[in-house]
């Protein structure tokens, strides 16, 4: 029997603090203590945090200065890409002997489809737990887990007995789970778009629910589809083991705010280089160029252009930017410049999905 997609048994794995805990791991000296990767200077940025350091409210893309004023005895060490990625292949590994369908989103969180499992575990939760388990026994580290019928409440799942845990909700709790959710749990819904829900009077997924879709895209264009259909379950897109790349990008953080178009012009220069050597090692182009701009007061402003060819010629790319920084005034001096490259010439044609045969019972 085809499997129907709420029937599905979707894991997703997500590392806690992975690449603090990769350096705790590594340096037995750092075990216990606030630690966070990145840079500690007036322009450093923090990629992650220990779980002693969140305590002092430190997070992720926090500045370093602001998250040593709130945690004066914090530990900054620099990011280890290569260690971590050396790590991420081991914990992949662990999973693809569990399925095949493993989809994965960055170095330290994956999904997973279990419906039907190389173990033949009908428990997608024991599936978790026994993952888990054998990414602390074989490299001594901690992942959390979330598990339900769909990778969107599996993401939020994951996030709810963080560290060390997992939580499991079953299709028949979805929606009255979803219902209960404060808004800002919702995965996609971030704080400008939480605040503007506030207003409207919506707090709980049931205050989404009461919307209708005609209100939700006045105010939220075309998002607002996606959120009436979020919140009534309306959502099963399936794991995909070979995701394809949607962008490709380049950026750089300034040690002194740039005030002049003409400084940001050289940096932007450097900028384009960098990401035409990245499209030819990717050996992609695009069609839509993106100017990222970060302001001093962290505010981040984009501008695009969509344009009728692929490129990713730095003579283009620049010219195109070019246009875009004077499209209008630059109006606070920037510590940050970025260029990405969408709209890629990656051959997105599938192939047709083989159905899934599976018993009739669902046991989570």
């Amino acid at each position: 029997m085809e499997i129907d997609n709420q029937y599905r048994k979707i894991i997703h794995i997500d590392m806690d603090a992975f690449y603090a805990s990769v350096e705790q791991l590594d340096d037995p000296d750092l075990r216990g203590k606030p630690v966070v990767v990145g840079g500690g200077g007036e322009r450093g940025v923090v990629s992650a945090a220990s779980y002693e350091a969140r305590k002092f409210g430190v997070r992720s893309a926090m500045s370093g200065a602001i998250a040593r004023k709130k945690c004066p005895h914090i530990i900054f060490v620099p990011p280890r890409f290569e260690r971590y990625k050396e790590i991420s292949q081991k914990i992949r590994s662990i999973f693809h002997e569990y399925t095949h369908l493993v989809e994965p989103l960055s170095l330290d969180e994956a999904y997973l489809d279990v419906t039907v499992n190389k173990k033949g575990n009908p428990s997608a939760s024991l599936i978790a737990k026994e993952i888990r388990q054998r990414i602390f026994n074989e490299l001594n580290l901690n992942a959390s887990a979330g598990i339900s019928n769909s990778k969107f409440v599996a993401k939020i799942a994951s996030d709810i007995n963080k560290p060390n845990g997992q939580k499991t909700i079953p299709p028949e709790d979805v929606i009255e789970f979803l219902e209960e959710l404060p808004i800002k749990k919702f995965f996609g819904i971030g704080n400008v778009t939480a605040a503007k829900m506030y207003n409207l009077g919506i707090f709980t997924g049931m205050d989404l629910k009461l919307k209708s879709e005609e209100f939700l895209t006045q105010n939220f264009k075309s998002s607002g589809a996606h959120y009436y259909n979020i919140v009534r379950g309306n959502f099963y897109s399936q794991v995909k083991p070979n995701r394809e790349r949607k962008s490709v990008a380049a950026e750089h953080t300034f040690i002194t705010n740039l005030t002049s178009e003409i400084f940001m012009l050289e940096k932007l220069e450097k900028i384009s280089k960098e990401l035409e050597k990245r499209l030819v090692k990717s050996k992609v182009s695009g069609k839509t160029i993106t100017l990222k701009i970060k302001y001093s007061d962290f505010t981040t402003q984009t501008r695009s252009k969509t344009l009728p060819f692929f490129v990713k010629e730095n003579a283009i790319l620049l010219e195109t930017v070019k246009e875009l920084l004077f499209q209008e005034k630059v109006m606070n001096s920037v510590r940050l410049l970025g260029i990405s490259v969408t709209n890629l010439n990656i051959n997105s044609k599938k192939k047709p999905e083989k159905p899934i045969n599976v018993q009739l019972k669902f046991e989570f």
